[in-house]
């Protein structure tokens, strides 16, 4: 038992992730440039210093490169997980390492979702529902995604048949 608690889990998501994770980092990143591109015009018109719009668009720069280069692989990298007849274990986190076990007899229900980012490489997320939150395995092919839906409903209907 003791082994079971410290393992990691041994799913991982589609390695797709890292390109849908880069497109997504990389068109989020753009809003890290609003605060250099408000100083320069603010400098245009004779109201800031000019050296707080370059500091802040290197500073944008390093932060949209870190959102869209290395945040993709290092997340998909510590993304693990497990679906068993007991719950769902969920190993994640890039600073902070969570682990999430949810068991199957608190699942509610069970959802499939899928944005155009997503949707270009074939992934899909699966949200599980309970009483108290909703969690997320994000980034799986279609395929997978649509198998463990319909095997996690399996298994919490037996669950609920058997009580």
């Amino acid at each position: 038992m003791d082994n079971l608690i410290h393992s990691v889990p041994d799913k991982r998501i589609d390695k797709n992730a890292i390109k849908a994770w880069r497109i997504s980092g990389f068109l989020f990143g753009l809003l890290f440039y609003l605060v250099p591109a408000i100083g320069f015009f603010v400098y245009m018109e004779g109201g800031a210093d000019y050296w707080f719009a370059v500091i802040s668009g290197w500073v944008a720069l390093f932060f949209h490169l870190t959102a869209f280069i290395v945040v993709p692989g290092v997340r998909w990298r510590r993304w693990h997980y497990n679906v068993t007849e007991m719950g769902v274990d969920m190993y994640r986190g890039m600073f902070i390492i969570k682990r999430t076990m949810i068991p199957i007899n608190r699942i509610q229900h069970v959802d499939t979702k899928q944005g155009p980012v997503y949707r270009k490489f074939g992934l899909s997320s699966i949200r599980l529902s309970t009483a108290a939150t909703t969690h997320e395995i994000p980034a799986l092919d279609d395929g997978t995604a649509n198998h463990l839906r319909d095997l996690i409903s399996t298994l919490v209907r037996q669950v609920k048949e058997d009580v």
